[in-house]
């Protein structure tokens, strides 16, 4: 396995500046009837709270794609059938979509990542599969193979990144791993059968279920931590955020920046495009590398325009990173949307498998579609930080690739 490349953490500049309120626009005169209230301006507190807001229906659509996940593991392990397989498969897929929407959480010491964050526990990757069950060649290689070993929520979350960090027992990757197994196919996913899961067709078939039902378990209570952590209670951590005026929004700029280039750009593409290794994609077991792309691509969008479209089909939207650059510069955030549409627009080019992609010269069809996406990324992440600047933020810390 090839281990993850640990982005180091830069330095470029550092001060506060209380952020400008957009401009009023001016009422009719001569007329009769009053002229509309206008919006509320784009302050940093309002953003701030705005943001709150956002993250919280992020990450209850996440929970709640999570849960039906959790059912759907439920009845397949209950009674193991293929139907059942593909139907837990298909709720995992649905459930990345929200999660990876709101990676653009990160990088700044929030709930997900500080230092007693969940995020190593729910996404870390690579993953070396045969840390947790049988691959091929090693038939009694993982921690279900092996019964002297317990498994429970507690001890898996021991177990994950014990002894290296491809050492992955818990998260989204050790679900993906149990549903589909190893991809072993040049044109598909995974194949694992149902029957890995049934008694007396597959060697401690018994452990794989409880495997699966408790690493689902540990995930959905992960989630719930994040949901309660921006709660609107006075004791959350979202009430600190919203007080934090041009500090918060600095982090804001810090998880879109930080997405932007060190981690998507770099990590989870640069990296796969520079050793065309299978084992470098994020999601390899399920094939669902370019959704992850697309999903964090929308994610800084979301974050950048103050927009979410929920899982119900509405959308929430309010006071935005971009209102309050358009406050002092609007050419430079009428370029930040453009750019950061295009990075949206040439993930959504990257055709799947993505494994398939990355291979071949470099003028080859798929690398110059995930190129494409790099050089968007990177020119997003210049524009981001001279918005950053532009709404009075001279010092940002950015995850660098």
């Amino acid at each position: 396995m090839t281990p993850v490349l640990k982005p180091a953490v830069l330095a470029t500049l550092l001060a506060l500046l209380a952020a400008p309120a957009m401009a009023q626009p001016a009422a009719a005169a001569n007329v009769a009837v009053a002229a509309p209230a206008a919006p509320a301006a784009a302050t940093a507190p309002v953003v701030a709270k705005h943001y709150a807001q956002l993250v919280l229906a992020s990450y209850e659509d996440t929970l709640a794609a999570t849960l039906t996940l959790q059912k759907a593991v439920q009845s397949f392990t209950a009674a193991p059938s293929d139907e059942g397989l593909k139907a837990a498969r298909k709720a995992w897929l649905d459930a990345r979509e929200f999660y990876g929407q709101s990676e653009a959480f990160r990088f700044y010491g929030g709930p997900i990542d500080d230092k007693n964050g969940p995020e190593g526990r729910i996404n870390a990757w690579p993953m070396d599969e045969s840390y947790v069950d049988y691959v091929k060649d090693a038939p009694n290689a993982g921690i279900i193979n092996n019964r002297k070993t317990a498994i429970s929520k507690k001890q898996l979350a021991s177990l994950n990144e014990r002894n290296g960090e491809e050492n992955i027992a818990t998260g989204w990757h050790a679900i993906e791993f149990l549903l589909w197994g190893q991809d072993l196919s040049t044109t598909g996913p995974g194949n694992r059968s149902f029957e890995d899961f049934v008694d007396g067709k597959k060697p401690n078939a018994d452990r794989r279920r409880q495997y699966l039902q408790v690493v689902t378990e540990l995930l959905v209570d992960d989630l719930r931590s994040l949901t309660k952590a921006w709660a609107p209670t006075a004791t959350s951590y979202r009430a600190k955020f919203e007080r934090g005026g041009m500090e918060s929004v600095r982090k804001m700029f810090v998880g879109l920046g930080s997405l932007s280039r060190g981690e998507l750009a770099g990590e989870r593409l640069e990296v796969a495009l520079a050793s065309q290794d299978q084992e470098d994609e994020h999601s390899c077991f399920s094939d669902n590398t370019h959704r992850d792309v697309v999903a964090n691509a929308k994610g800084i969008q979301n974050v950048w325009l103050g927009e979410y479209k929920r899982a119900d089909g509405s959308t929430l939207s309010g006071a935005s990173l971009r209102d309050l650059v358009a406050a002092k510069n609007p050419a430079l955030a009428e370029r930040t949307t453009k750019q950061i549409a295009a990075s949206v627009a040439a993930a959504e080019g990257i055709q799947a498998p993505f494994d398939r992609e990355i291979v071949g010269a470099k003028d080859a069809p798929g690398r110059l579609r995930v190129q494409k996406t790099i050089d968007s990324l990177v020119q997003q992440s210049k524009d981001l930080v001279e918005a950053a600047n532009a709404a009075g933020i001279t010092k940002l810390t950015l995850v660098k690739p």
